[in-house]
């Protein structure tokens, strides 16, 4: 049904979105629209129910948490949406030099999401998760709480959004049955290339983490563009036949996306 699916994109903070969904749409580009905060996922619950090229994650990106933006009240709204959400994301740690000072923070708010979305199974999840430098940490809450690995429920998918790990946790990842979806700064630098070349294909997504900048204007085109180049860098990558390639991965962010 779709060309292209962008796993992981800032649709709603585009102040032109929903004319980009439109456009998308025309252009049979689908998109998972991540999240950073609750209040940004209601509103954009509402204005794109209508787009059926448009799922919406619950989110709360650990930035907001870390700088004080979002504080424990957005927390618990957080967890009370993922409980109910088939879709959950933007969420996860950022342990790099500007963010590490505020782990325990960032800890509890991730644990406390997680958390309500494994007290509350659903036939059908997925998670999209920023991991900078905590990639560890994360598999260990997602695995500690039953969304990761053996215990897992059926139907349950954490996407592990521009992998920047090592490569211990990469197969750590592979083997809990994380998917990766991969942009076009994954594929600039030689670890990130190594990466997409070793992520097997039933785990490989696409997403473009678009826009470069929030609460400013995009297109549909430029989205199509990027996950494009990206698809064509991958099967170069891979050695891969670029039509079978782009089929199974969208195939796949069909299923995961129940479009």
């Amino acid at each position: 049904m779709y060309r292209l699916v962008d796993m992981h994109c800032h649709l709603d903070r585009m102040t032109n979105a929903t004319n980009v969904a439109m456009d998308a749409a025309t252009r049979s580009v689908a998109i998972f629209d991540t999240t950073v905060t609750p209040t940004d996922a209601l509103a954009a619950q509402l204005r794109f129910e209508a787009a059926p090229n448009v799922r919406v994650g619950a989110g709360l990106h650990p930035w907001w948490i870390a700088d004080g933006r979002c504080g424990e009240e957005d927390v618990i709204q957080a967890a009370r949406l993922a409980a109910t959400s088939a879709y959950v994301g933007e969420i996860g740690l950022d342990l790099s030099k500007r963010y590490a000072s505020t782990e325990t923070v960032q800890t509890h708010a991730l644990r406390t999401i997680v958390e309500r979305a494994a007290c509350h199974p659903l036939p059908h999840r997925v998670f999209s998760v920023h991991a900078v430098r905590s990639v560890t940490p994360v598999l260990d809450i997602f695995e500690e709480l039953g969304l990761l690995g053996a215990d897992a429920p059926a139907g349950t998918t954490v996407i592990i959004h521009w992998f920047s790990g090592s490569s211990d946790e990469l197969t750590r990842a592979r083997r809990l049955g994380c998917a990766f979806s991969i942009n076009e700064h994954t594929l600039a630098t030689k670890r990130g290339r190594a990466y997409a070349q070793a992520i097997p294909r039933n785990q490989l997504l696409l997403e473009t983490d678009a826009p470069p900048g929030l609460d400013a204007p995009y297109t549909a085109r430029e989205l199509e563009a990027s996950l494009t180049r990206t698809l064509t860098a991958l099967a170069e990558l891979r050695r891969e036949d670029p039509h079978a390639l782009a089929e199974a991965i969208a195939r796949a962010s069909e299923r995961l996306l129940r479009l």
